[in-house]
């Protein structure tokens, strides 16, 4: 079946009155993957944003009432699961071939929303983010929070995913150091048009702040579009306050980008 194809769907309880909820099948790579829909439920014309997930299989899975936080804004929000989860095909694989999960995903959103398709990505949707930026034309612009950018960095900073990382990509860093640069974004960033808009807490010991200064001097040197709203006093996870106002902040910034 072709890239992008829906192939079944169905109504999801919503946690807001104001946003429809629908689970998607589509195809990818030949694979069947699941992903959430949230959309207005008041007729207009929306933009999209893609919203990437961070985590890996259940851990950081797709919440309804987070996507439903950005439909309220005013977005159709689509919001894959990535392959291998929640009875998806495949496996996950932590930014190798699940990357076209989220290229994909962009098709079925286009399907909902108008042309204009935000990317939004979260700790390891991060470099799912960078990735569908670089391998699409069409991304109007990219916001990663707390955004995983250099798998090698990510080795060294999390002891505790490096079990995992080793499964996945076939050893460490030392060992397997392809598996590692080939899932790094930074080497080909400068195909990427979208202005972007980095966030990070400054505390934060999930992903380090060191993993968004990455990408800001990757960015700086190629001489790209960006802006970075950083926070000193913040960790992996905004209190409830100042994730809400974040949220508008960064659904205006993305309106300012489609001008």
């Amino acid at each position: 079946m072709e890239n992008g194809t829906i192939k079944s769907k169905k109504h999801f309880p919503s946690p807001n009155p104001h946003v429809r909820l629908t689970e998607i099948v589509y195809w990818s790579e030949g694979l069947k993957v699941k992903g959430m829909l949230a959309e207005p439920k008041e007729l207009g014309n929306y933009s999209g944003i893609l919203y990437l997930r961070g985590g890996i299989q259940s851990i950081g899975m797709v919440r309804p009432a987070r996507i439903a936080q950005f439909a309220a804004q005013g977005f159709v929000v689509f919001a894959p699961y990535y392959r291998g989860n929640r009875g998806g095909e495949g496996r996950d694989e932590f930014a190798g071939a699940d990357r076209w999960d989220a290229v994909h995903a962009v098709d079925v959103l286009k399907n909902y929303s108008n042309e204009k398709v935000h990317l939004l990505a979260f700790s390891r949707g991060g470099i799912m983010a960078l990735w569908t930026a670089i391998l699409r034309r069409d991304v109007t612009s990219l916001v990663t929070w707390a955004g995983v950018t250099d798998t090698v960095l990510t080795y060294k900073e999390r002891p505790d995913m490096r079990r995992m990382m080793k499964r996945l990509y076939g050893g460490t860093p030392n060992t397997a150091l392809g598996a590692y640069e080939e899932r790094n974004p930074l080497m080909r960033i400068d195909e990427s048009s979208a202005p972007m808009l980095i966030i990070h807490g400054l505390r934060d010991e999930n992903v380090y702040p060191a993993q968004a200064y990455l990408l800001e001097e990757a960015l700086e040197l190629n001489g790209q579009q960006y802006e970075t709203w950083y926070f000193p006093d913040y960790t992996h996870f905004f209190p409830p306050a100042a994730n809400r106002k974040t949220v508008k902040a960064i659904c205006q910034w993305m309106r300012v980008k489609e001008s």
